[in-house]
């Protein structure tokens, strides 16, 4: 099986993006001096700028073809930068990519400050663009997004946790920003309601793939290639999908192994291992790519409404992207 890549939808919007980095850049500024070094920090980091190029790519399916979908994609960057900067505190990383967190070089007051100036940053780029439409879009996402980072604060250390609440938390989390992204792009353009709702729909789905997905790579070797160090949840008590399969297929003394690391905190070594091998006896991982999958076809059948198009393709290549990151 050839790999997915990122490369078609690169091309095709590589001109905007590199729009949207000026954009960035510009907006990062500050006379504070902190700001731009910190948050130039994590932008650096960054990686490969998924949600805004799917800001970029969905306008331009639907045709559009002036230039608020360049601010608005450095809109959507800066909301998600601002919420790994917080991420990042709640968390307590020391790790983003491989490279040390802006919290551990700065520290948390710092990084939690900066995250409030480039949720500002987007708000004033919102308003710029002038749409209330485009403004309720995004501004609306940011609150969802806020909820579902506390929904997952009381989620964690708690082996009760649900599939339905788990997935309540990744589509607010991960998935209303992805969503988010894409509507403004058909709504820049000026399309019918059915096409805002269909790259709403092929962008919810895209981020519950993208999350699930993620979240099944924590307990998996393909971390290292990545820069990330495995089981970063399971040390932190996160509960994920995995978590919740294996708790929910396991026998009394494997549930009571669940509440002694995840509830108690009460890690020893070899635990990490024995939790990699509960999830592999009942499939959890599996499970969890297969519910991956589910998701990107989903995605996949929201863009049917749309022509033919290189755009389209590249949208499509995206889903095959998140899921592959799995193998």
């Amino acid at each position: 099986m050839d790999r997915a890549s990122l490369d078609s939808l690169l091309l095709l919007v590589r001109p905007d993006l590199e729009q949207v980095n000026r954009v960035i850049l510009e907006h990062m500024e500050s006379r504070v001096e902190l700001i731009p070094q910190l948050a130039g920090h994590i932008i650096a980091a960054g990686g490969k700028r998924l949600r805004p190029m799917l800001t970029l790519a969905s306008a331009r399916l639907c045709g559009y073809g002036g230039p608020r979908h360049v601010h608005l994609a450095a809109c959507v960057e800066f909301i998600h930068t601002a919420t790994l900067l917080h991420d990042d505190v709640v968390d307590e990383s020391d790790l983003r990519r491989g490279i040390a967190t802006a919290n551990t070089v700065w520290g948390n007051q710092a990084s939690v400050l900066v995250g409030d100036f480039l949720f500002s940053r987007a708000f004033q780029l919102m308003v710029a663009d002038g749409s209330l439409d485009v403004l309720g879009i995004l501004s609306n996402a940011s609150a969802v997004i806020a909820e579902g980072e506390v929904l997952q604060l009381l989620t964690t250390n708690d082996t009760e946790t649900t599939e339905a609440t788990y997935l309540e938390v990744i589509g607010a989390k991960t998935a209303a920003l992805f969503a988010a992204a894409c509507r403004v792009g058909a709504v820049v353009a000026e399309r019918p309601e059915a096409e805002a709702d269909a790259l709403d729909r092929y962008g919810r789905a895209l981020g519950i793939a993208f999350q699930l997905v993620d979240d099944a790579l924590d307990y998996s070797a393909r971390q290292a290639t990545l820069g990330k160090s495995i089981g970063d949840d399971f040390k932190e008590g996160k509960i994920t999908l995995p978590v919740v399969l294996a708790f929910n297929r396991g026998d009394d003394a494997e549930r009571a192994f669940w509440r002694r690391c995840l509830e108690q905190t009460d890690q020893r070594d070899g635990d990490l291992d024995r939790a990699l091998s509960l999830m592999t006896k009942h499939g959890a991982l599996n499970d969890t790519i297969d519910r991956a999958r589910k998701y990107g076809d989903e995605a996949r059948t929201a863009l049917e409404i749309f022509p033919n198009s290189p755009f389209k393709a590249a949208m499509g290549d995206v889903v095959d992207f998140c899921i592959q990151r799995a193998y």
